[in-house]
């Protein structure tokens, strides 16, 4: 075992009990990480679930325009050809104890119309209004689901390392301090007991 390893000395017994309350610590920290993030990632799975009904609503609305649009138009491909490939998306990310998160961005702005009105309808209108809040809802939706990827990864680490502290490296750091401490404590009883009968033998020479 570990604390056979280890010789009972005062010196040895002070750095075990250094290691020890460092492990302690260690463990109390990553619990505290842990909260924190499990917080952060319920308040995201929540939002997650609002985003993803607001998304599945947008769909049917932008949809169904979509299908108005086609049978009082006809065919409305070369209107969609118009509409331009979106760029204003943008990345970062952002710190959570220690934890990257990504955040995007996508650029707000009035709906640049790219095609007449002459011709279409007003179901394409609202079909085209209906698309661009699916989009900002995706961009929404997509920096969610990575966080909460992100999150479930390191909460599952975190809990490995506080499970390796709590169930490994605190109590062998444990069984070590107690080895020693026992081991100097009878070290201790021995010598006081050699003492003892040293100074017996003592006052018996001195007394014949």
């Amino acid at each position: 075992m570990a604390e056979q390893q280890v010789f009972p000395t005062k010196g040895n017994l002070i750095s075990s009990k250094k290691a020890l309350q460092l492990a302690a610590l260690g463990y109390e920290l990553l619990d505290r990480k842990r909260s924190i993030l499990i917080r952060e990632l319920m308040s995201l799975v929540d939002k997650a679930g609002e985003l993803r009904g607001s998304i599945e609503e947008t769909y049917v609305e932008a949809y169904s325009a979509l299908q108005l649009a086609n049978i009082t138009m006809g065919v409305i491909t070369p209107y969609a050809a118009c509409i331009p490939v979106e760029k204003g998306l943008s990345l970062d990310s952002k710190s959570v104890m220690g934890v990257e998160l990504p955040t995007v961005t996508l650029e707000q702005k009035l709906p640049d119309v790219t095609y007449g009105f002459s011709q279409t309808s007003s179901q394409l209108d609202a079909a085209f209004l209906a698309f661009e809040k699916v989009k900002q809802i995706t961009a929404e939706l997509a920096e969610v689901e990575n966080s909460i990827y992100r999150l479930s990864v390191a909460i599952r680490k975190t809990q490995r390392r506080a499970n390796a502290l709590q169930n490994i490296i605190i109590p062998r750091n444990e069984r070590i301090v107690k080895f020693i401490t026992d081991s100097l404590e009878e070290k201790d009883r021995e010598e006081f007991s050699r003492m003892k009968v040293i100074k017996a033998q003592k006052l018996k020479k001195a007394s014949g």
